[in-house]
C-alpha cells in the first residue's frame, strides 16, 4: 500500500471529497483520504499503480475534505495500521463519516 503524493499535497482542498476506499488484496483494512478529484476516478488512478484494486466504499462532497479526513482519523487512531490506512470495517469509517455530515458543510450534487 503507497501513500500517494496527492494526499499529502492536498491538506489544503476548500472543496472536494473525502473518501473511504478497501484494496482487493486487504478486506479487512480500510483507506481514508481527501481528494479534489472525483473519488471513483482516483481509485482507479492509484489502482494503475499497485498490484490489486482499489474501490470506493463511500465518499462525501464537502468543504475542507482534508479537515473531514483528519477527524475522522483522530476517531480511528487507536486502529491505525499504517500512514492513512485503518484496520477497521469499512462500515465503521463510513458510518463515522456519515455522522461528520451533521457537522461539516455537504456540498449539494446541483
Amino acid at each position: 500500500m503507497e501513500n500517494t503524493e496527492q494526499d499529502s499535497q492536498s491538506n489544503d482542498i476548500s472543496y472536494g471529497n473525502v473518501y473511504v476506499m478497501t484494496h482487493s488484496f486487504f478486506s479487512d483494512v480500510v483507506r481514508i483520504g481527501c481528494t479534489p478529484k472525483d473519488p471513483e476516478d482516483y481509485a482507479k488512478q492509484i489502482s494503475q499503480n499497485t498490484p490489486g484494486d482499489y474501490s470506493v466504499v463511500f465518499s462525501l462532497k464537502c468543504m475542507n475534505p482534508c479537515k473531514v479526513k483528519k477527524q475522522i482519523r483522530e476517531y480511528l487512531n487507536a486502529q491505525e495500521y499504517v500512514n492513512e490506512f485503518y484496520q477497521v470495517p469499512a462500515e465503521v469509517a463510513e458510518s463515522l463519516l456519515k455522522r461528520e455530515t451533521l457537522r461539516i458543510p455537504i456540498l449539494n450534487a446541483s
